[in-house]
């Protein structure tokens, strides 16, 4: 039983070292590290620049330094998602998904009250996803997965991934939604659009399909969690309701569900950097599905896990459970 009473679900780890992906498999857009100078590193996409990284990243005892400096007992580790490989043969994303996986396996081994491990699938080839899912479950004891709020463009409601969600729902496996592969990134690109505004938009694109395709009807135990507290989901469910009413024979046809009837059904995570949007998230999903999330180590991220929970003067029975108990209830149920 987890003992832990400060949990963080959403943190990002890498491999301080990893292969030569383009020289295994013979072409280009694969992620390395540039280990420049002691304790930093460069995140290149062949030779783009895409992201400068610490230790923290990487190392699990530098992590647990920061963690102890802040009071947090769990972090919840899952890959970066540029991670996800989604867009290659999917042989060889199966091959790095289980590469990053047994590299978080290996670093919960190291510090078990520490870490609980969430692990990635080659999505694109669902037989292959239920294989990765039944190891990272059965042999390597993870909690659950992390998956994109879209695969190649195409939505988490499409049939091809029904096998993955059953899978995950035998298994007991917890699903973690983090946003990828933006919508409008390649016409938005000034000003960091795609992180500020394709993002948000990427997990209500994601709600929406489960609801409307009918995924969480049809899986009823599979607990889904949603990163950036549920992204412009939250805010736009007025208008989302109003389509589904007004417009049946477009939103209604394979779900006649309402989406609003869907609120308190699934986790979304805190991290929303404002007091008004995180009270509206807890009065409009309820203080059971609310748990803290931060993107550490990332600067989009809450610099200290809970504080903007705390900041909110809560009850202490509540607190507790957007500390701690909501969390436990998503990870193992």
């Amino acid at each position: 039983m987890c003992d832990a009473k400060s949990i963080d679900i959403h943190t990002h780890i890498l491999p301080e070292k990893m292969p030569k992906w383009s020289e295994k498999f013979g072409y280009g857009g694969f992620v390395s590290l540039d280990h420049h100078k002691t304790g930093c590193a460069r995140m290149m996409i062949d030779d783009v620049f895409f992201r400068e990284i610490e230790d923290n990243c990487w190392d699990g005892g530098a992590r647990i330094k920061q963690m102890d400096g802040w009071n947090c007992d769990l972090q919840v580790l899952s890959t970066v998602p540029v991670m996800f490989n989604y867009h290659i043969d999917s042989n060889h994303s199966y091959q790095i998904q289980q590469f990053l996986n047994d590299h978080i396996t290996s670093v919960v081994q190291s510090y078990p009250n520490r870490f609980v491990a969430l692990g990635s699938l080659p999505m694109q080839n669902p037989e292959l996803a239920v294989k990765e899912l039944e190891r990272c479950m059965s042999q390597l004891g993870m909690a659950g997965i992390q998956i994109g709020t879209n695969i190649n463009d195409e939505n988490l409601s499409d049939p091809k991934f029904f096998p993955i969600w059953e899978t995950a729902e035998r298994l007991n496996a917890c699903v973690f939604v983090h946003p990828w592969n933006m919508m409008g990134q390649t016409n938005m690109k000034k000003y960091w659009l795609p992180w500020l505004v394709g993002m948000p938009a990427e997990s209500s694109r994601a709600i929406c399909s489960l609801i409307f395709g009918g995924v969480f009807q049809r899986f009823p135990k599979l607990r889904f969690a949603f990163a950036h507290g549920a992204g412009s989901y939250p805010f736009t469910i007025g208008r989302i309701q109003h389509g589904f009413d007004v417009r049946p024979d477009l939103c209604a046809i394979d779900n006649m569900i309402s989406p609003e009837d869907y609120c308190g059904h699934f986790w979304v995570d805190s991290l929303l950097h404002s007091p008004d949007a995180l009270q509206f998230n807890l009065k409009l999903f309820g203080n059971n599905k609310t748990v803290v999330g931060t993107d550490y180590p990332f600067p989009l991220g809450e610099d200290i896990p809970g504080e903007l929970v705390k900041s909110l003067n809560l009850a202490k029975e509540i607190e507790d459970k957007l500390m701690y108990k909501n969390a436990i209830k998503w990870l193992w149920g």
